[in-house]
């Protein structure tokens, strides 16, 4: 679905979505298709949610966003960190913010 079709069927309300197809430009996300994988009243409901689904897929691009906003502007940011145990690895991931 379209972020626009999304904002019609679930109108003032939070969402779990994941990307489906999405590429960068200019330093921003464009997320061409979503898919809504749970709504809720409250950012914070959402947010504990996209941290236990996170934790079991890191690898999806998961974001939590409320479709009162018209239009996504969401700012792509890189970021590194440093995993400690038994071996040391130097992992690059990237994070996306709605501004």
């Amino acid at each position: 679905m379209t972020w626009q079709e999304i904002r019609n069927q679930y109108p003032n309300t939070w969402l779990l979505l994941e990307a489906i197809k999405a590429h960068s430009e200019n330093d921003y996300r464009i997320l061409d298709e979503l898919s809504v994988i749970s709504r809720f009243d409250d950012s914070a409901s959402a947010l504990d949610a996209y941290a236990k689904l996170h934790e079991l897929a890191p690898a999806r691009e998961l974001l939590v966003l409320h479709t009162s906003q018209e239009k996504l502007e969401i700012k792509e940011r890189f970021w590194m960190r440093i995993r400690m145990g038994f071996k040391t690895s130097l992992n690059a991931s990237h994070t996306t913010f709605a501004t």
